[in-house]
């Protein structure tokens, strides 16, 4: 059996936080089984963590090369490991999995957060009393848990992560064998493409913690219906992005795209849009420089940063999509139900915002293992950075007193508001010509038609072509000039006109 995860990936501490492995030099039982009880306990919504057995740690991390573990105990140990699970109230889950790295036999456990905490076990495998205590982790160190502690845990009871919850009305066939490859093949899991399509479906997705409840009555859970389903919003309403393109500061002219499918792929497909559709970049000359200065008119690492912690952090139970607008002036990325607490809207004004809990664990260690977000609070200070190296003003992120909401705003670059405002006038200036064109003669408009594009040509030139002469031709010119829907041309041209809008407005 297989992680799912990449060995090299999850000793690199790259993708799983140090905090979340457990180091082992040799195997001890009654250590081993505080850990589990830690991490099944999962305080702060981690998503649980991993013991690497045949490891010694220094201050938290990995010491290399590995000692390992003698590799006829392998067997003995996961017989061990099956007991001491049943001295943890309620059971966890503990998945073994030997794997050879850097020549040496290492044991990983792989602990998911636990859906039915607080979990306790026993003090000492010694002890004929049999006191049991709730253990937690503590940066890199297990410790049984403190008073306030405990409270904290018990508050936590039956609150599992949404996504993390089992999905009663679906059914594990509604899970798709092509998105789980997909999604294994580009973390560069240890579960291969081979072994995906060989081993039992159900057993591939017991590997993912994707399916949860009894042998006799498994169901997906949300996290798996939420990245590996056809179509999520058939189980869990509006878990979709609706991208919506204003024309105008009023919002009467707008087009709209809904990205539907596993909430990663909608992602992708998202920031793609964005990429090829939205972000423009410009170049300007400046007079006392060589080079010329090149912006674009949003930074895409900004929203990049920006969505995919919309994505990372939306309250899914909330039947509203996350809603990202494209106005005049700048891009909102909106979603309903803000930050969780104790994040309050002052605390979103500053450049680092550190979160003590998240909405969505599972999501979290999915996105991350696909190196879509990061989830150690460094989103804020990447999007601040992104803004000012583009030159752009500094991103808005409001929510309410309640928290009701969260919003994120990035401003457009300076230079793209001129150029809007060119194009704003230049949009008054043709429909304006227009108007003034209905009040015209059937001879004049043929005029104006003839000089429109700004083609140039005379008078004497128009009255051959509408086969008048030359002084009606000058009058009927004259006229047009006075509405200003013409315009003489200066110097060598003197003696030609153009349509000129520009005259027309004024």
């Amino acid at each position: 059996m297989g992680l799912p995860i990449n060995i090299n990936q999850l000793l690199s501490g790259k993708i799983v936080e140090w905090e979340r492995i457990d180091f082992k030099k040799g195997w001890n039982p009654e250590d081993v089984m505080h850990s589990i009880c830690a991490f099944a306990n999962d305080m702060h919504n981690w998503g649980g963590g991993y013991l690497v057995i045949g490891i010694e740690e220094e201050n938290g991390t990995p010491v290399f090369p590995p000692c390992g573990l003698d590799i006829k105990s392998i067997d003995k140990i996961q017989k061990d490991l099956v007991n001491l699970t049943h001295k943890i109230d309620p059971l966890p889950a503990a998945i073994p999995q030997p794997i050879e790295y850097m020549g040496k036999i290492v044991l990983v456990i792989w602990v998911p957060g636990g859906e039915y905490r607080p979990y306790k076990t026993f003090t000492s495998l010694n002890d004929k009393n049999n006191q049991k205590a709730y253990y937690i982790r503590q940066g890199s160190v297990t410790k049984k848990a403190g008073t306030q502690e405990e409270q904290l845990l018990l508050s936590l009871a039956a609150k599992v992560p949404f996504d993390d919850r089992i999905c009663h009305a679906a059914s594990i066939d509604d899970l798709d064998l092509l998105y789980i490859r997909d999604f294994l093949r580009k973390i560069d899991s240890d579960i291969t493409d081979d072994e995906a399509i060989s081993m039992p479906f159900e057993q591939l997705c017991w590997q993912m913690q994707i399916i949860g409840g009894t042998p006799e009555f498994t169901k997906p859970k949300n996290i798996g219906l939420l990245f590996f389903s056809d179509n999520p919003e058939k189980y869990i309403p509006y878990a979709r992005i609706e991208l919506v393109r204003f024309y105008d500061d009023i919002g009467d002219h707008f087009d709209e795209k809904i990205f539907h499918g596993p909430i990663h792929m909608q992602l992708q497909e998202a920031l793609d849009f964005l990429r090829s559709q939205i972000i423009v970049e410009k170049v300007v000359k400046v007079d006392d420089k060589a080079e010329a200065n090149r912006a674009f008119n949003y930074p895409y690492a900004a929203l990049e940063e920006v969505l995919s912690n919309a994505v990372y952090h939306k309250s899914y139970d909330d039947r509203n999509p996350i809603e990202v607008r494209i106005e005049q002036k700048s891009i909102i990325v909106y979603n309903i139900a803000g930050p969780m607490p104790p994040v309050t809207n002052a605390d979103l004004q500053k450049e680092r915002v550190i979160a003590r809990s998240y909405r969505n664990r599972r999501i979290g260690d999915f996105l991350k293992e696909l190196d879509m977000t990061e989830g150690r609070s460094t989103g804020f200070p990447k999007i601040y950075r992104a803004m000012r190296n583009n030159g752009s003003p500094d991103p808005i992120f409001k929510t309410d007193d309640f928290n009701q909401y969260f919003l994120a705003e990035l401003p457009i670059h300076p230079s793209f508001i001129e150029e809007k405002n060119k194009d704003v006038v230049k949009d008054v200036v043709k429909d304006v010509v227009k108007d003034v064109v209905k009040e015209l003669s059937d001879r004049q408009r043929i005029i104006v038609s003839l000089m429109n594009d700004d083609k140039q040509i005379s008078a004497a030139e128009l009255s051959q072509i509408i086969n008048v002469n030359v002084r009606t031709v000058q009058r009927e010119i004259a006229t047009l000039e006075k509405t200003g829907v013409i315009s003489r041309m200066a110097g060598r041209k003197s003696g030609y006109w153009k349509v000129n809008p520009d005259d027309a407005l004024k």
